[in-house]
């Protein structure tokens, strides 16, 4: 039997990044997946090939409706669906190669399969063909993801009715399509084929959309988004879905209580995703679940068992891909000995439609519940002379501070570049900036980053400059 210092069960970002930095600490290292290729869920079916789509589908949208304001005339556009998908997959293709280099470079051994305790230091690997074969592990790092999660009384057939995976592969552009759920994954998605022509109904059950960020990002995005024709059914409860051979019906109520009835092309089903935890034979291990189904972790990621740790999706807290990767840094390292940090509270979330939506910290509705004495600065991208230059003027920047102290408990942000622009917030919270520090910072001009300064300075006494 083969043994290893470090087993990592998952080749996700979480996985694969815990391998590096377990070599790079000097542990042989195995990593285990059950896909033909590495990069999990995020590489394969999901971040990557979803903003491979997203970037196609707005270099399209840009074309139709704002080039011949810019002065550009490109005569008669056309999509061609089936290429948009093939560039899609040479994005992933490329990004999964640049994987298997990496753990080539690093001297980590891969080994395809579904992993599955044997016992507390013993992983059992099932192959897709073939016989299961045995190692030893002193230290073991569980990195599985998750997977898509649906409605107990939907039947997701993969043909109408669709999940992330199979929105990302279609054959053909879809005239309609119906999509449950307000989240993240669903308003992505139907970003890409709302600008691309198809009829998008996003069916959400709570009263707004992105429920979980600060609401005054949803009602930004919802305005957004409208602009692209995107229809918002909110406050309706799905009750049936249905695969009727060439449609997908839709049933839900509205909050009156009355029945209203969607037909399209594809029903996509984007209500989250929940851990893949089965088939792991965690009992063998003495490894538990809490009720959700996530492997139950201490403050350092560690199981029951010691030599155990869980990352990612596995364990509570949101399921995103660099959360998984600080996570798998962190359990390596505390495995060797080191002393880590990590603060859950300053992992950012993104949207990437447009105008993205970014955050990191508290939002403004958590405050509240928690009693917090908190002050308030915003500033529109409407005000912002390089968001007028670019015709990217949806969006706001929301700085929440401590009133007594000024501390900076979160920032939000709905517009052009959110995405790279919240770095700044986290950088400032980690250090425990105040809005007055990022007020007096001097931000380049002309730049989108001017907003988030502004709308600090806003926080800071109403000083905001040009507005």
């Amino acid at each position: 039997m083969d043994k290893y210092d470090l087993v990592i069960i998952g080749a996700g970002p979480g996985g694969y990044v815990a391998a590096i930095r377990g070599a790079q600490l000097g542990f042989k290292t195995a990593l285990i997946e059950k896909r033909s290729t590495l990069g999990g869920t995020c590489l394969n079916v999901g971040c990557i090939p979803s903003k491979a789509l997203l970037d196609s589908s707005e270099h399209y949208l840009k074309a139709s409706k704002e080039f011949d304001i810019h002065g550009i005339q490109v005569g008669s556009l056309s999509i061609d669906f089936p290429r948009m998908i093939a560039r899609k997959q040479e994005v992933v293709d490329q990004t999964v190669a640049g994987v298997d280099y990496l753990m080539e470079k690093n001297g980590i051994t891969v080994l395809h399969g579904t992993g599955a305790f044997a016992d507390a230091h013993t992983i059992e690997i099932t192959p897709n063909d073939g016989e299961p074969t045995h190692i030893h592990a002193d230290r073991v790092l569980i990195a599985t993801g998750s997977e898509p999660a649906s409605l107990p009384f939907i039947q997701l057939d993969g043909e109408r009715v669709i999940t992330s995976t199979e929105a990302l592969e279609l054959p053909a552009l879809p005239k309609r399509m119906v999509i449950i759920g307000g989240g993240v994954i669903g308003l992505e998605l139907g970003s890409v084929y709302a600008r691309l022509g198809t009829e998008v109904h996003v069916v959400e059950y709570q009263n707004a959309i992105i429920p979980t960020m600060d609401r005054t990002m949803g009602k930004e995005l919802q305005r957004a988004m409208k602009k692209i024709g995107v229809k918002f059914h909110l406050s309706h409860g799905v009750k049936e879905v249905l695969n009727t051979g060439d449609k997908a019906m839709v049933k839900a109520d509205n909050k009156k209580g009355e029945e209203v009835v969607w037909e399209a092309d594809y029903c996509l089903v984007a209500v989250g995703r929940k851990p893949y935890t089965q088939a792991l034979s965690f009992d063998k291990a003495g490894v538990a679940l809490d009720d959700r189904g996530r492997v139950q972790v201490d403050g350092h990621l560690r199981t029951a068992q010691s030599h155990i740790y869980a990352i990612g999706d596995v364990v509570k807290g949101a399921m995103l891909a660099h959360k998984a990767e600080e996570e798998g840094i962190y359990a390596v390292e505390h495995m060797a000995g080191q002393k880590p940090h990590i603060d859950h509270n300053l992992i950012p979330g993104v949207v990437y439609t447009w105008p993205e939506v970014a955050a990191v910290g508290r939002t403004e509705e958590q405050l509240k519940e928690e009693g917090v004495d908190y002050k308030t600065g915003s500033f529109p991208f409407k005000a912002s002379g390089r968001a007028r230059a670019s015709m990217d003027t949806d969006g706001v920047v929301k700085v929440l501070a401590d009133s007594a102290t000024d501390e900076i408990l979160g920032v939000h942000i709905c517009g052009p570049r959110a995405a790279d622009m919240i770095a700044e917030a986290v950088v400032a919270m980690e250090y425990r900036a105040t809005a007055e520090d990022i007020g007096r910072m001097s931000h380049a001009h002309p730049t989108f980053t001017e907003a988030l300064k502004e709308a600090a300075l806003a926080a800071t006494g109403d000083r905001a400059l040009h507005i």
